[in-house]
């Protein structure tokens, strides 16, 4: 049986850009046997989520389409957001996300990244809670203490201690970062996304954290650029919500 982990790098490889594939050139992708890839695909196939062409190549199906709009429909804030992440790709010229909390896993569920980015779309969608900007903002605000932690790279938060110290720093600064803690080379700065309460007078935000959004770009650009970047993603955000 497909993992979720698994089907989710699998889906996750179908995008605009790539919207077609075959079982040799997905098993080169995803680094995994011809056979393998066949069994995924053969599996999200007969499930629903995939359809074969007639070239016998593999696309998406509209089962997803109307999953999705199910599941939006639920998230009044949902289009909003969704723009925000273009918008943040766009002006940033990075990987724009967000990500939510299910139970205690973290979830990328938008992705889009900006031609010019200095990386690829990561596939993952289930993340690592403790070595991701997204993990530490939701975990923070959700006070939730990790059960474990993975450690992805040197980086990583790898002890109860360290993360009750960066947990006091992320809701000290409003926002968090993760240098080289999920993948080598890369950043991300998340900052938490508040449902906008209509009752609430001026359109302003209430406490609820629904979500975590932010960037993705190489170390490299992060680094050189980080207070710049910072001050742009928290302008476009505090824009968006409306804050004063």
């Amino acid at each position: 049986m497909l993992s979720l982990q698994k089907a989710a790098n699998i889906l996750g490889a179908f995008s605009a850009e790539q919207p077609e594939w075959g079982v040799r050139a997905l098993a080169s992708h995803l680094s995994v046997p011809r056979a393998t890839a066949h069994a995924y695909l053969a599996g999200l196939t007969e499930a629903g989520f995939l359809r074969r062409t007639p070239a016998g190549k593999y696309r998406l199906s509209w089962h997803l389409a109307e999953m999705g709009a199910q599941l939006t429909a639920s998230l009044p804030w949902f289009p909003e957001a969704r723009s925000l992440i273009t918008r943040l790709a766009l002006e940033v010229r990075a990987v724009a996300f967000l990500c939510i909390l299910e139970g205690e896993e973290v979830v990328a569920t938008i992705r889009e990244r900006h031609p010019d980015a200095d990386i690829d779309l990561p596939l993952d969608v289930y993340l690592p809670a403790t070595a991701t900007a997204s993990g530490k903002i939701l975990y923070a605000h959700a006070d939730i203490t990790p059960r474990s932690f993975e450690a992805c790279t040197p980086s990583s938060i790898t002890s109860l201690d360290e993360w009750k110290t960066e947990v006091a720093k992320v809701r000290r600064l409003g926002y968090a970062y993760s240098i080289e803690e999920w993948i080598p080379g890369q950043c991300t700065l998340g900052v938490p996304y508040h449902a906008l309460h209509s009752g609430l007078p001026d359109g302003h935000p209430g406490d609820t954290v629904v979500a975590a959004i932010g960037v993705q770009m190489s170390a490299g650009r992060y680094l050189r650029e980080e207070r710049s970047i910072r001050e742009r993603v928290l302008q476009i955000v505090r824009e968006a919500e409306a804050l004063p």
